[in-house]
């Protein structure tokens, strides 16, 4: 087969600096200091792909041609993008090009928006695969990490087409607190067992609250003086904000302290910022419904730098029973292979009032 292999080398740039996305926000972005996240994923999908027997067609430079000849694939460059940085119209040109050049898949690196831009052209004829690199991707396109496209496109011949969604969240809603999703369409992606991610389902809440309000009695409760909590996105962990009488961000992280409000809405550099005054600290996080990521998806400001300097034993994890029986397992996807690993194979959950279930982990 011929694949198209293109790369979107702003996507994800907006995790870590805390801008819930990078639609229109590539010079805040770099601004802030944020650095490439796209090519990294890019070249560690080559790294776990080795010798297959298809060919490529891609895009000049970062959209794909740089990451495949350092790696030593030969391609067919089919389109040369009009400058730096790339933009919406240079993946969509470049997804033609890599079609009319006889692609029969589309594999791309980048997150919903880049999946919006792709399915734009392929609709449900040409099927398509990303690989995640965004700052949330709650479409059911991806896979589960770059190591795991790198096996879904090994074992080509192993896999059959099924429908996923293709989903995108209003950027500038997300960044107000407001979760709203749109499915733009149904694609085709080539899918194998544990290692393509669902789309992401999202609660009404009407099931959930009690069940949250629980977590969050047990959470407030355990709670101890002079430790930094961080909180990250999610209505589960803005329960434990709300019954502290606290105004935290929905879909941000905050961090609280002895009750009080210390951080709002941080960004990568804040949360590191506030563990050199207290470098006592607890994450606590829910992971994405039905997807199962804890860390690597809308939560990048917990990047490895935070997490090593807190430490893997004091992430805490927290969902309702209604989430989890829709999550049978959960994720890590740090972008650090090795600090992924330090987190087992099983993590417990925390799911009511001094209750928890150990679900497993995979990364």
């Amino acid at each position: 087969m011929k694949i198209g292999f293109l790369v979107n080398p702003v996507a994800g740039m907006g995790g870590a600096v805390g801008l819930k996305g990078t639609d229109g926000q590539y010079d805040r972005a770099v601004a802030l200091g944020a650095r490439p996240v796209a090519p990294a994923k890019a070249r560690a999908f080559c790294a776990a792909l080795g010798a297959v027997p298809h060919t490529f067609c891609t895009a000049a430079g970062e959209m794909g041609e740089d990451t495949l000849r350092s790696a030593g694939y030969d391609c067919e460059t089919v389109y040369r993008p009009a400058g730096e940085p790339t933009m919406p119209a240079d993946t969509i040109a470049a997804c033609t090009a890599c079609i009319a050049a006889g692609a029969g898949l589309i594999l791309f690196c980048g997150g919903d928006g880049t999946a919006r831009d792709i399915f734009s052209v392929c609709g449900h004829d040409i099927p398509l695969l990303g690989i995640p690199a965004g700052v949330k991707m709650y479409s059911g396109v991806f896979a589960t990490t770059p190591a795991a496209a790198a096996q879904i496109i090994r074992r080509l011949g192993e896999t059959s087409c099924t429908d996923a969604e293709v989903l995108d969240v209003d950027e500038e809603a997300y960044r107000h607190n407001t979760l709203a999703t749109t499915v733009y369409g149904i694609a085709a992606t080539p899918a194998l067992p544990d290692l393509r991610q669902a789309a992401k389902w999202a609660s009404d809440g009407s099931s959930d609250t009690r069940n949250q309000e629980e977590i969050a009695r047990f959470i407030v409760e355990i709670m101890r003086p002079g430790t930094l909590y961080f909180l990250g996105a999610g209505s589960t962990t803005a329960a434990v904000t709300a019954l502290l009488g606290l105004e935290g961000t929905l879909l941000g992280v905050d961090a609280v302290c002895d009750g009080r409000l210390v951080g709002r809405d941080l960004n990568e550099a804040g949360i590191l910022t506030l563990l050199e005054t207290n470098p006592v600290a607890k994450i606590v996080v829910s992971p994405i419904g039905a997807q199962g990521f804890v860390l690597g998806r809308g939560n990048q400001q917990f990047s490895p730098a935070v997490i090593h300097r807190a430490g893997v034993e004091n992430l805490i994890v927290i969902a309702t029973p209604a989430k989890l029986s829709r999550t049978p397992s959960l994720y890590i996807d740090t972008g650090d292979p090795d600090l992924n690993a330090a987190f087992g194979t099983s993590v417990a959950v925390i799911s009511g009032y001094a209750m928890a279930q150990r679900i497993p982990l995979k990364i």
